[in-house]
């Protein structure tokens, strides 16, 4: 112990490095007892992990360089060699001997297998806190907030976001390493966009990460998806849209369903004229024989300047362009919180009240969340006292309202309804309809079919029965013509 006493007075003589003696050995102490708490699940915070696997590493390797550096200093002003001043503050035992069989040498070298071996650990520590979905939703808690909400309640929260957005290998973690410093200088100076546009360019390809876990070869066959839509009437009416859905696979001996479009045999690339995606100028598809057909659109006016850049290889994310940080459309979620039993629809015009309450503009978050209340109170207090009366079920209709208002609307990064519009389907967008439309033709004037039929088939649409084309056909029945058609493409399917 008198020993290590020695040592540390011996290289803290000059008063630069006895302030790397003190970082150093402070920030290694609070370093292992945060770290302690942390592996206890004492403290999850994300700001408290930045300080431990951040700052304080940083400031133990501060403290390194400057015990030389003030050993330097002290050689500068002193005019006597490091070897003379060796001799001066530490005993003649210590120095004594070869070079690197010195006590003092020994001590050195050891100490510097153990820095080395606690940085190495704490970078470990630091990679592994820094994948965590924790701290990439929470610590910029302004940008990230509503990815990190929508993140939560989407199909992906048990996937680690680095799985998606950084990918496997060293080239993808440095890659996002660069990526990373950027958006910290863009928080810390404003630079960034309200909202954070879309789509992300720099994504992993979807190969090396949906694939890992959804791929092509894998055989879904069809779904059966029902839609449920909620009338603006007084009992809130539901109308029932039914598909069976046409997912099929990419497997390149028999590839068919809406999986098509990613086997590698029917290899699809296109160039949009727009940055959002939403306009195709062109579309060209594989054929049998190895060749590429194209379709143009015969609308867009203003093409850019075609580049390899621009042009993609159509893959996951581009129907599933919001498979995770999912932001729903108020009629949508209305209808699909009715579905799932949350919201009372036994309460008069659930459905009409609570779309205008959800769409309705307010000052800011927190206010909208309170007057989401007040309205409904208001609207069923003036019209329907006994409903009002009711406190069990408005209480949950507003609790339900408030909890899709707060994960969809953020006026902090400008994200209101409808600023993320989701590609799955045609719903509310153009979606599928981007390329399928009479308006991309080949050479010979023949377009992409729009047929719906191409992706799923029509069991039911706005109708008060799931399966109203699946019932006997009644000839008398204005649509029985589409029902019977519906009918038997249906049955051709199995």
């Amino acid at each position: 112990m008198n020993r290590f006493v020695s040592f540390i007075e011996g290289i803290s003589a000059h008063w630069i490095s006895r302030l790397g003696v003190t970082l150093t050995t402070s920030s290694f102490i609070v370093f292992v007892f945060l770290e302690v708490l942390s592996l206890l699940g004492i403290f999850t915070n994300a700001y408290l992990g930045l300080i431990t696997y951040i700052v304080f590493p940083t400031l133990f390797v501060i403290g390194l360089l400057l015990i030389p550096i003030g050993w330097w200093v002290m050689v500068r002003r002193s005019g006597k060699t490091s070897s003379e001043l060796l001799s001066e503050k530490f005993s003649k035992d210590e120095v004594e001997g070869k070079t690197f069989c010195s006590r003092l040498f020994r001590i050195i070298g050891i100490l510097t297998i153990a820095n080395i071996l606690f940085l190495t650990a704490a970078s470990v520590r630091t990679l592994h806190f820094m994948d965590q979905p924790h701290f990439c939703g929470t610590a910029c808690h302004k940008v990230m907030n509503p990815e990190w909400v929508t993140y939560q309640q989407s199909p992906h929260a048990r996937v680690k976001c680095v799985e998606c957005h950084v990918g496997e290998g060293l080239d993808a973690l440095i890659d996002s390493k660069i990526n990373g410093a950027y958006q910290i200088i863009s928080l810390t100076f404003n630079l960034y966009e309200t909202p954070i546009p879309t789509p992300v360019t720099n994504l992993r390809p979807a190969r090396e990460t949906c694939e890992k876990c959804h791929w092509p070869q894998k055989f879904l066959g069809n779904r059966l998806k029902t839609y449920v839509h909620y009338d603006f009437d007084e009992t809130s009416t539901p109308r029932y849209n039914t598909l069976n859905m046409k997912i099929g696979t990419g497997e390149e001996s028999h590839a068919k369903g809406s999986h098509w479009h990613v086997a590698e045999r029917n290899r699809v690339n296109y160039l949009a004229a727009d940055e959002k995606r939403f306009v195709m100028e062109w579309a060209e598809v594989r054929q049998e024989d190895g060749t590429l057909k194209r379709y143009s659109n015969q609308i867009v006016i203003n093409q850019p300047q075609e580049s390899s850049q621009s042009i993609r290889t159509m893959d996951c994310v581009d129907c599933h362009n919001r498979a995770t940080h999912i932001y729903e459309l108020p009629d949508l979620a209305i209808d699909d919180q009715i579905s799932k039993g949350l919201m009372n629809r036994t309460l008069p015009y659930t459905k009409k009240e609570s779309l205008g309450a959800l769409i309705k503009s307010y000052s800011n978050k927190e206010t909208g969340i309170q007057l989401i209340a007040v309205g409904l109170e208001n609207f069923y207090r003036d019209n329907y006292p006994k409903a009002f009366q009711s406190s069990l079920s408005l209480d949950s209709v507003v609790t339900v309202l408030r909890d899709v208002y707060h994960r969809n609307i953020h006026p902090g990064m400008n994200i209101a309804w409808g600023s993320y519009p989701n590609h799955i389907g045609h719903r509310k967008g153009p979606g599928c309809f981007r390329c399928h439309n009479p308006y991309m033709v080949d050479d010979e004037g023949n377009a992409i079919s729009d047929d719906c039929t191409l992706c799923h088939s029509l069991l039911a649409f706005e109708s008060d029965d799931p399966f109203r084309y699946m019932s006997p056909i009644d000839t008398t029945d204005i649509d029985h013509c589409m029902q019977r058609y519906l009918l038997k493409e249906f049955l051709r399917e199995y």
